[in-house]
């Protein structure tokens, strides 16, 4: 008897079903049933689930008090093989994957639908065309030997079963929420911008700073409005180009202070004021869309709600319900442990696998124990600073971790020329337009940037055709995309290790993971974390020294984490 089973809604509410067999094609009769959730539910036997995407049957399922343990999203996968082949960017519907096959006219990708703010619908869905049971099949089965020809076949299929793992989480995480309590984020609300004046106009202390921010100039200035600050500098005989705060905090003029202070409070007031809490904030849960894979890296984003973008003032407001507690988990230095792990520089991989502070360690080898240097050295090489103190610190580097450097100046080598550039388990950047959040990813200044990931479905037009910049993006992408990587598997061995508890994954970024959990549970989901990062450690990059060690908090609200 099979285990993996594929599965297709059908037109009329019901759901169409089929075991499959090694080579992805049926392998018995295509079955009917009336109730998506009942058809799942009556198959504990089967280990994984064939559909078209994971958004548009797991909230079903999870409506319906079904959880599955593995899935295959035939979409997702759509999109990491098309990358592969180079060819990022085409649609990637099961749709479009069958014309493909088939050699017909290829439909171009439904646009997706934008976030409602406290909808529980699947956001990310598209509304697409209905696919049988039998097309999904036929697009499976070529996907599965389309794996066969990869570069990696046995890590591809590994990142595209991670993907999907990802995805599972995503939708779970989406279904619990982020534990919220509105009161709180009313009284520090308060305590930052004062009171709300009729009308929606801007709170007392933004109106404030505001007045400062004019009397320092001497004429009404609107500080909301950076062409008119900019106007206002150079009527006072300073140039500057923009009103980021790099660029402003060293001009010697008394505006600068308000100005710097308003545009802090002015963005909480946007971003996550009282409007937000009103639209996003329900029954003490905040639902932010999590999308697995949102961007070329593999990072995640979320579709509305800034959930990527708290600051930290704000979580004060995440607080776990009455006996549960927040397990925080920030993984320690994850950039350079990944470069050891993908590089294979022994050197490296030693630094990376002692139980001490890596930087301070590669200080102590190559800079005379200056761990600042070593840390800006380390993050050069990554990020690609290569320029003025940038360059010796590189070439300090290069004298001890040659093997290090020389993967991602290859890496940088392959963008510039313009091939396509892979993540340890294959993930591919496109060689030039479609690099999506190059920007941020690659160091290039944005207007106050807050050190999270690129997240509402951020593409900020990086297509560029200068051949530096994108070989800068790709010495980037192996290093962050290898973590995304390991990330998603770390996720999935998470995910199956709190299975059997009450903990619930309520959030994710990058680095950062949070379960929330009874009390009594805290302990052993510190230790599920440790265990689950030792456990994608090895099945990401194989058996290496490097350790991803996990800086752990248990807290009642998210800002005591750190």
């Amino acid at each position: 008897m099979t285990d993996r089973w594929a599965l297709a809604p059908a037109e009329d509410g019901g759901v169409e079903l089929a075991p499959l067999g090694p080579d992805g094609l049926p392998a018995g009769p295509v079955r009917r049933e009336r109730d998506l959730g009942e058809a799942v539910r009556g198959r504990p036997e089967v280990a994984r689930w064939v559909w078209r995407s994971t958004a548009e049957v797991y909230p079903r399922l999870l409506a319906a008090g079904v959880r599955v343990e593995r899935c295959y999203d035939v979409e997702d996968a759509e999109t990491l093989l098309l990358g592969h082949a180079g060819r990022y960017g085409e649609p990637r519907s099961a749709a479009a994957a069958l014309a493909r096959l088939r050699g017909g006219p290829v439909p171009p990708d439904p646009p997706q639908r934008s976030a409602e703010p406290g909808s529980q619908s699947s956001l990310f869905e598209p509304q697409s065309v209905h696919l049988p049971l039998t097309d999904l099949v036929e697009v499976y089965a070529d996907q599965l030997r389309r794996h066969d020809t990869t570069a990696h076949p046995d890590r591809m299929r590994l990142l595209t079963a991670a993907e999907s793992a990802g995805m599972l989480v995503a939708a779970e995480m989406n279904r619990a929420g982020l534990p919220w309590s509105a009161e709180t984020h009313r009284r520090v609300l308060h305590e930052l911008l004062g009171e709300r004046y009729a009308g929606g106009g801007e709170p007392r202390r933004l109106a404030e700073l505001a007045d400062e921010v004019s009397g320092a100039f001497g004429r009404r200035v609107r500080p909301d409005l950076p062409a008119d600050v900019v106007k206002a500098f150079a009527q006072a005989g300073i140039k500057v180009r923009s009103t980021r705060r790099w660029e402003i905090e060293s001009v010697d003029h008394p505006a600068v202070k308000p100005l710097i202070e308003y545009k802090k409070l002015y963005r909480i007031w946007v971003a996550h004021g009282w409007s937000w809490l009103q639209d996003w904030v329900r029954d003490g849960r905040f639902r932010p869309e999590f999308q697995a894979g949102g961007t070329v890296t593999g990072r995640w984003v979320t579709n509305g709600g800034g959930a990527l973008q708290i600051p930290k003032v704000i979580r004060r407001a995440v607080v776990a319900d009455p006996g549960w507690r927040l397990v925080v988990a920030d993984a320690d230095q994850m950039e350079p442990r990944v470069l050891a792990a993908i590089s294979r520089d022994p050197g490296l991989m030693e630094v990376a696998g002692r139980a001490t502070d890596l930087y301070q360690s590669v200080s102590d080898r190559a800079f005379s124990g200056d761990r600042d240097q070593a840390k800006l050295a380390v993050l050069g090489a990554v990020y690609g600073q290569t320029s003025g103190d940038g360059l010796k610190n590189l070439a300090a580097l290069r004298r001890r971790f040659p093997k290090a450097v020389a993967y991602v100046d290859d890496a940088a080598r392959a963008g510039e020329e313009g091939r396509l550039v892979r993540t340890w388990l294959g993930r591919t950047c496109p060689p030039a337009a479609g690099a999506g959040d190059a920007g941020e990813e690659a160091g290039i200044p944005q207007d106050e940037p807050s050190g999270q990931p690129a997240e509402e479905g951020w593409m900020p037009g990086y297509a560029s055709t200068n051949s530096r910049a994108r070989g800068r993006f790709a010495r980037n992408f192996v290093v962050q995309g290898s973590a995304a990587d390991w990330a998603l598997l770390l996720l999935a061995a998470l995910r199956q290790a709190c299975a059997g508890m009450a903990a619930e994954l309520v959030f994710f970024q990058h680095d950062e993971v949070i379960v929330h959990c009874p009390e009594e549970e805290a302990e052993a989901v510190v230790a599920a974390i440790r265990e689950a990062s030792d456990l994608a450690g090895r099945l990401t990059f194989g058996a290496t020294p490097v350790r991803f060690p996990f800086t752990t908090a248990v807290v009642e609200c998210y800002a005591d984490a750190k």
